[in-house]
């Protein structure tokens, strides 16, 4: 289990780079793998930064969202990306298990630009390491 927040975003930053190159490079696209990694990604960046905040192991959840509303607590800039936080909480345990539910192109390539915006947003939020994060 990741302690530390370079931690979690070095975890995030896998999962987005897995959507990323599944998406560029899998055919048939797995879709529902590609908008899981990017809500995963989502989750472990802002876990990092409750870590940040903290100094303890985030809550065990997996509503973006709901981490998102935590991370507004202690920086409420973070309403400005609760929009995608909630659209890639859709993308979490339901596609995995749901083989009714049906993901399209569309919502991948959105799961991904999601995550990728949270990305860049977190990475502003959190301490430059020697770790490159």
């Amino acid at each position: 289990m990741a302690n530390k927040p370079e931690d979690w975003c070095f975890l995030a930053d896998r999962d987005l780079r897995a959507a990323e190159h599944l998406a560029s490079t899998m055919r048939p696209v797995p879709v529902e793998i590609i908008c899981f990694h990017c809500q995963q990604a989502g989750e472990k960046y802002l876990k990092g930064f409750v870590t940040l905040k903290e100094n303890k192991e985030p809550p065990y959840i997996h509503d973006v969202a709901q981490l998102c509303k935590l991370c507004e607590k202690y920086d409420s800039t973070f309403s400005g990306i609760l929009k995608l936080c909630s659209i890639l909480t859709e993308f979490g345990i339901q596609p995995r298990y749901d083989r009714m539910m049906q993901l399209s192109e569309d919502d991948m390539h959105q799961a991904v630009k999601c995550a990728q915006e949270v990305e860049v947003f977190i990475k502003t939020k959190m301490p430059e390491t020697d770790e490159g994060m």
